[in-house]
């Protein structure tokens, strides 16, 4: 069976999911919606697919999955009008800002009895899937202590910081999300540090581009999560996880696997530039997923209630950076 899908937005992120949906078997992209009019026509266009407004959308039977990928603000009304039209929800993260107004989007959702699978695109990567196999059947033993670094190449226009919620909501919610996968244990104490030492406009903003966080479970397992907005070298992310049995950890990936050896040493090759290329297996495999949700196959992997859980995350961890406490929750 094919599925037909409507996209919303047709910016950076809706351009990656429109060209995996065209791609997915079983997946067909059928309108693309966008207020900006030209954004959603180039993309139509090369795609096969067509421009409409939401309403006509959502009518359409043909359409079974809506796939969010407009700017933050309008993501919980928009899984609310989807969840009223009976349609199956692939969101980008956030569901929203406020933890209330996330929290009212994920119960229509529920309320409706539709899917509602949330873009935490990581889970979905072939090598940090790897590492939760390896912590699932027992490799590491009893997890301990989990190690995860996440450092952008570059930090992004002040004009977004000031719209995207600040680091710890925008850019370590990924990481927290993570930390809660790996740990297998719901965080109950969060500490934060954190600076602006990249861009002194950014803390003129109200944000921080470097911080480091760490969350202990009831258990007493640890996390620690070290940000930056700056990696002078490309997209820094590694994981390490310490169990009572041994380490399994996942590196960066390189733009290729050459080695160049000479008298003054050996060098690689470096490390993948951004997440577009780090991540693009990651979102063949989100849109494949939202496919064996749409046939009945399978549940969300990441799901409007992890969203919620990891925004609490970082809420505690902006308090207890701006307050110097640690958050107990």
């Amino acid at each position: 069976m094919t599925h037909g899908i409507c996209l919303i937005g047709a910016g950076r992120i809706g351009r990656i999911h429109a060209g995996n949906l065209a791609a997915t078997p079983g997946l067909a992209l059928k309108y693309v919606v966008d207020p900006v009019a030209d954004a959603a026509k180039s993309l139509a266009d090369e795609l096969g697919a067509a421009v409409t407004d939401l309403d006509t959308a959502l009518a359409d039977k043909a359409v079974h999955g809506v796939v969010i990928a407009s700017a933050t603000n309008t993501h919980a009304d928009l899984i609310e009008r989807a969840a009223g039209a009976g349609k199956a929800i692939f969101c980008e993260k956030p569901v929203d800002l406020d933890l209330m107004r996330t929290a009212e989007a994920i119960a229509k959702a529920k309320d409706a009895g539709t899917p509602l699978l949330l873009g935490f695109n990581r889970r979905y990567d072939p090598d940090f899937a790897a590492l939760k196999a390896r912590i699932d059947d027992g490799s590491v033993g009893r997890v301990e202590m989990v190690q995860i670094t996440s450092r952008d190449p570059g930090p992004p226009p002040v004009s977004y910081i000031k719209t995207s919620g600040g680091l710890f909501k925008d850019m370590m919610i990924h990481d927290l999300d993570m930390a809660r996968w790996l740990l297998g244990e719901e965080p109950t104490h969060v500490t934060a540090q954190a600076s602006c030492l990249v861009d002194p406009d950014i803390a003129t903003a109200g944000d921080v581009d470097s911080a480091m966080v760490m969350l202990r479970t009831a258990s007493g397992k640890l996390c620690q999560i070290s940000n930056s907005r700056r990696a002078v070298y490309g997209y820094d992310q590694r994981i390490e996880v310490h169990g009572s049995g041994g380490m399994v950890s996942a590196g960066n990936r390189l733009e290729s696997s050459v080695r160049l050896n000479t008298g003054a040493g050996e060098r690689d090759d470096k490390i993948q530039h951004f997440f577009l290329e780090r991540y693009a297996q990651a979102y063949e495999r989100e849109a494949a997923h939202f496919r064996d949700i749409l046939d009945g196959r399978t549940a969300p992997l990441t799901t409007g209630e992890d969203g919620h859980k990891a925004l609490i995350l970082a809420e505690a961890a902006a308090k207890s950076f701006r307050e110097g406490i640690t958050v107990a929750l």
